[in-house]
């Protein structure tokens, strides 16, 4: 008898007709713990990425804004929040701008990833991404730079996504 597979609800959406992430911000920021429930579905589309608890704080077009605050849970053995958590933080940040830009008809992948570790990171960490918006779905590949900060501006981190840009299939 053939086995039954779990098909994840979040999955239709993400790979459906509209930009899930576009579509999602545009309908929940404004709207009172809107920026919440969304950095919680973000969360449920991508479960690893929700483990750090991180809040969406500004998305447009080419650019992303993203906080991490520091709690015992993301921290390490020195009491500053561990390095897996900020590579967390920076590939989140730079997803949802990616994300954010895409056609409808384009997904994406991660395909490496570098950091750089400048200060040790304590206290809320916001991650920040710039980049030009993505205008087609056609196969390329592009390099998605976030910068983290501490709250009084110092660059904590610096990190690198080698991101893969390609068509849904259908």
């Amino acid at each position: 008898m053939a086995r039954a597979r779990f098909v994840n609800p979040i999955e239709g959406l993400v790979n459906g007709e509209v930009n899930f992430i576009r579509a999602s911000w545009d309908r929940l920021s404004p709207l009172p713990g809107g920026k919440l429930v969304f950095s919680k579905l973000v969360g449920r589309a991508a479960p690893y990425t929700g483990t750090i608890g991180a809040v969406v704080e500004e998305l447009r077009a080419g650019y992303s804004k993203v906080s991490l605050k520091d709690r015992p849970s993301v921290r390490n053995h020195l009491r500053s929040i561990h390095a897996i958590a900020l590579l967390n933080l920076a590939e989140l940040t730079g997803n949802i701008a990616l994300a954010y830009t895409l056609p409808d008809d384009a997904r994406f992948i991660v395909a490496g990833m570098s950091i750089d570790y400048v200060k040790k990171a304590r206290g809320t960490i916001l991650g920040e991404c710039h980049l030009e918006p993505i205008q087609s779905s056609e196969r390329a590949e592009y390099e998605v730079h976030v910068e983290m900060k501490d709250a009084s501006g110092d660059v904590v981190a610096r990190s690198i996504l080698r991101t893969l840009v390609g068509p849904k299939t259908r």
